[in-house]
């Protein structure tokens, strides 16, 4: 929808506004950078500490921009680098210098570059609006996928401008930056999943001049570790040839310019000394990875699975067994019910039930179905998910499912999981082999499932690894992990699963002939 000229001032102040109280909860905690860390905490809230005002009138888009932001946005300089804290406003503060770009010089191209899809499109609303401000008018707007549905991976979506400018987002990944003569802005760049072969593809783009003029390069990102492809920029010397501009923004340099965030609340809120270095402070730790890249997920997205289920399925047998992981929902989250049947020597999945907002009753109605169809459930027992676990294996009236528990002696149908990093550990590295070839899993053609599971990350510490994905509006890779709940609940196990009847405790039960043998 065209943003009219009103509205797009009206948006670029609600979006400073809402820079200003965006740091949330992210994994982060604790604080030192010294002098620095010492004067933000002294501070004024939402005031320059130098008492700087922007220069620009109110009428124009760029007198929304504070201090470090303004900074960032006048450097003319050919190679710039913006090393910055999360949630300061650097992608803002890009797309209006590129915008700007696009209306000063007609015909003009960038290509911006993002490790997701959805932040691929975040960064092209952005650019709608600077372009509304700057009433720059619209002409066209594209996007190419893989396939033929709105589902399938983008390639690439683009803005054209009545003057034959254009602005082109695409999924950060070799195959997609390839191509086109372009000025280049990646955004959280080192968070890409091959951030260097990124790099080595994407750098000739930027090298004729011939169409267009002298080309310009912007990294915009937060740290990802040590020795990342980032770090390489940022910490290697000039030459008289080749010099980076480079604006390094922590939390505290923003506060320090009028950002007002409330810094102690937000380390007490976080409460992880290494993850406020890295996310607020800009250092430079160890390193995190994609647990699935977009090709891995490619192999195992099929048209036989489906993410609406078909009531049917829950309420009639047949067909091979059925499992189902459940990552309970938190405050912001929603709880995710993922189902899969062995269908031959895979397992397809059948729904991806998600529950936003739902009262934890109305979540044992519809989550008692789904287990009441499958031979085996693993669920999130940790923190709030508690409660309706011990519901769901028994209600008090003799109606609960019974817990999986065979070192207790205990045989019954949901496995309490208790999220350790050990567990964390062992299934989602459990997860990726599936999606390996052979491929056991299929998933579907869904642009929040390959979402979802895109965001989890391996993250190492000090030698030692976990898992984590970053929080966003739409949850925190909760179908990743209910997935890896599903795939836990049916053994790892690549090869058929057989049913025999046998003998347990004066009853008769079915065991499945996976690697664990397991009773249901």
């Amino acid at each position: 929808m065209p943003f009219s000229q009103q509205d797009a001032f009206e948006q670029l102040h609600s979006q400073v506004a809402a820079a200003q109280f965006a740091v949330q909860p992210h994994p982060p905690g604790s604080f030192d950078l010294g002098q620095l860390g010492a004067q933000a905490e002294r501070h004024v809230i939402g005031t320059n500490h130098r008492g700087w005002l922007n220069p620009y009138p109110m009428d124009d888009p760029r007198s929304f921009l504070l201090e470090y932001q303004l900074r960032y946005y006048e450097d003319r300089a050919r190679f710039k680098f913006m090393l910055a804290s999360r949630q300061s406003g650097k992608d803002f503060a890009s797309e209006g210098e590129a915008v700007q770009d696009c209306k000063d010089r007609p015909g003009t191209d960038w290509m911006v570059g993002a490790p997701s899809e959805r932040q691929a499109l975040d960064s092209l609303e952005q650019a709608k609006l600077w372009a509304a401000a700057w009433e720059l008018h619209i002409a066209d707007f594209k996007t190419e996928r893989e396939g033929a549905t709105s589902q399938h991976l983008l390639r690439s979506a683009e803005i054209i401008f009545a003057n034959k400018a254009r602005i082109r987002a695409v999924p950060g990944k070799p195959d997609t930056v390839r191509g086109r003569s372009a000025n280049v802005l990646l955004t959280e760049f080192d968070f890409f999943e091959r951030p260097s072969a990124t790099w080595r593809v994407i750098l000739p783009s930027i090298v004729n001049p011939m169409r267009g003029g002298e080309k310009k390069v912007r990294l915009v990102t937060t740290p990802n570790g040590a020795g990342s492809a980032a770090h390489k920029i940022w910490t290697k010397g000039d030459s008289a040839k080749m010099a980076w501009s480079r604006h390094l923004v922590t939390i505290y340099h923003a506060v320090l310019m009028g950002l007002p965030v409330d810094m102690a609340q937000i380390r007490e809120a976080l409460d992880d000394a290494e993850g406020w270095a890295q996310e607020f402070e800009c250092e430079f730790l160890d390193s995190s990875h994609v647990l699935l890249p977009y090709e891995i997920i490619a192999q195992a997205e099929s048209a036989d699975a489906t993410e609406v289920g078909d009531p049917a399925f829950f309420s009639t047998g047949g067909g091979g067994p059925v499992v189902a992981g459940i990552d309970f929902g938190r405050t912001q989250d929603p709880t995710i019910c993922w189902t899969l049947q062995q269908c031959g020597d895979v397992w397809v999945t059948r729904e991806v039930l998600a529950l936003h907002g739902v009262p934890a009753p109305q979540q044992q109605q519809f989550l008692a179905q789904r287990v009441r169809r499958a031979r085996r459930v693993c669920y999130d027992y940790t923190g709030p998910g508690i409660g309706l676990g011990d519901y769901l294996v028994d209600d008090g009236q003799g109606g609960g499912f019974g817990e999986w528990k065979p070192a207790e002696h205990k045989f019954g149908r949901i496995e309490l999981c208790t999220f350790t990093a050990g567990l964390k550990r062992e299934m989602f590295p459990r997860l990726r082999r599936a999606f390996e070839a052979p491929v056991r899993l299929r998933v579907p053609i869904s642009v929040a499932v390959r979402e979802d599971l895109h965001a989890m990350r391996q993250i190492v510490r000090h030698g030692e690894y976990n898992y984590s994905a970053p929080r966003t509006a739409e949850g925190h890779s909760d179908r990743c992990t209910a997935l890896a709940l599903a795939w836990r609940a049916a053994g790892g196990s690549p090869g058929p699963v057989s049913l025999e009847s046998v003998a347990f405790g004066g009853r008769t039960r079915n065991r499945i002939g996976t690697e664990r043998g397991v009773l249901v």
